[in-house]
């Protein structure tokens, strides 16, 4: 008989079924539902203190939410298991949890960076090492035998990825980079952002760290402002980073969590939908005279196809450049004509966005002044299609 509540056995049973579900199903259902309420959307925990026990223990699991609060508690669980990994931290930014890696490293300590990546993180390690004397040294993206030379020449204590690598989407090799890594025993953190978990799984090609600018494509709706690490296995140095993340306060507030576990119900549906855009217009924007370069590691003529194709499963991601044979003056003009792509800065939305990125990088970028770099969103097809072929069709 239906009593309307759920018993221990139906809870166990439920909760076996869900274990042996698929990635997709554990983020549209988004954590096990234990309320009295039977809740299907997680609740909201702004509490930032807990109360204590008599005996000065704490029995609801937390004291104090810059230390651990249930506010995240699901989303990092959830977290942890897309990645694979054994832990995962939440963070007030993208850059708060690159700055936590960064804040772990001790003195002397030797980094190795890509020479193409997010430009913000790239400008605040370059400050940072300075500051903090750690040695910095940079590798072509796709280049392994510039990464073995590297990590043969000194000690390091971490190797640093980031693949597809933001705006000109090189593709690094994750599998050999990290046998290389771990030969000479230096850690490495894949920066996944672009292409998500749903793209890659960086922890099962041999990373310790997986960074998420949370705000992207895990969010997906231009509303919060979040990062994320996921950890392999527990250690020394990744209890330094929960340290940094502890004192210095860079812990996600309890309502942007609850929108990140939001979005996160749509993860799949989104980055599969944007992929599949991106790579039918990656192909158009290859077919006009006006784009000299299209850089998408889906076409079979980047450098980095069959890289992306061995560690990038069920698509190449939403993120693509293109440079065009007018020059600066002319990716600036397509930019301002376009109408359904926004003029804005970010990227793995459900919209689609256009930046002139070496106008926003400003003094010091590496982005050429002829490329746009291009967001796709999930809009139909032939509305950006559309929207491009006016653009760049204007005289």
């Amino acid at each position: 008989m239906l009593t309307g509540k759920p018993g221990t056995d139906d809870r166990t049973r439920e909760r076996k079924i869900m274990e042996k579900a698929s990635p997709e199903t554990w983020v549209v259902h988004s954590g096990e539902i234990t309320q009295a309420t039977r809740d299907l959307a997680p609740p909201l925990h702004p509490a930032s203190t807990f109360e204590r026990a008599e005996n000065g223990g704490y029995p609801g699991k937390h004291m104090y939410s810059r230390i651990s609060s249930p506010a995240y508690e699901t989303l990092e669980s959830l977290l942890s298991r897309l990645e694979g990994g054994c832990d995962a931290q939440v963070f007030a930014s993208g850059m708060a949890a690159g700055s936590a890696v960064l804040q772990a490293l001790r003195a002397e300590d030797r980094l190795v960076v890509p020479r193409a990546m997010y430009w913000g993180m790239r400008n605040w390690i370059h400050r940072f090492a300075d500051d903090f004397k750690l040695e910095v040294a940079s590798y072509p993206n796709s280049d392994l035998d510039a990464i073995a030379s590297l990590l043969e020449e000194k000690p390091t204590k971490l190797l640093w990825i980031e693949t597809p690598a933001n705006p000109t989407w090189e593709v690094t090799d994750i599998d050999a980079a990290c046998s290389l890594a771990h030969r000479h025993g230096a850690l490495v953190l894949v920066d996944s952002t672009v292409a998500s978990p749903v793209l890659s799984q960086p922890l099962s090609l041999g990373a310790d760290f997986v960074l998420h600018s949370a705000t992207k494509y895990l969010n997906g709706h231009s509303d919060v402002v979040a990062g994320a690490l996921i950890a392999k296995c527990d250690g020394e140095f990744w209890q330094r980073i929960r340290f940094a993340r502890t004192h210095a306060g860079a812990v996600l507030g309890p309502f942007e969590a609850w929108l990140l576990l939001r979005g996160l119900r749509t993860l799949f549906l989104r980055v599969r939908a944007a992929s599949d855009n991106a790579l039918r217009i990656a192909e158009a924007l290859s077919a006009r005279p006006e784009v000299s370069h299209v850089l998408y590691p889906g076409l079979p003529t980047h450098s980095g196809h069959l890289v992306a194709a061995r560690q990038m499963k069920g698509g190449f991601g939403g993120m693509l450049s293109a440079r065009f044979a007018g020059g600066e003056a002319k990716a600036r003009d397509v930019a301002a004509r376009l109408k359904v792509f926004k003029r804005a800065t970010s990227l793995g939305s459900v919209e689609s966005f256009v930046e002139h990125r070496a106008s926003i990088e400003g003094p010091g970028t590496l982005c050429p002044a002829d490329l746009l770099r291009f967001s796709v969103g999930i809009e139909p097809l032939a509305d950006l299609l559309a929207d491009l072929d006016r653009a760049i069709a204007a005289r």
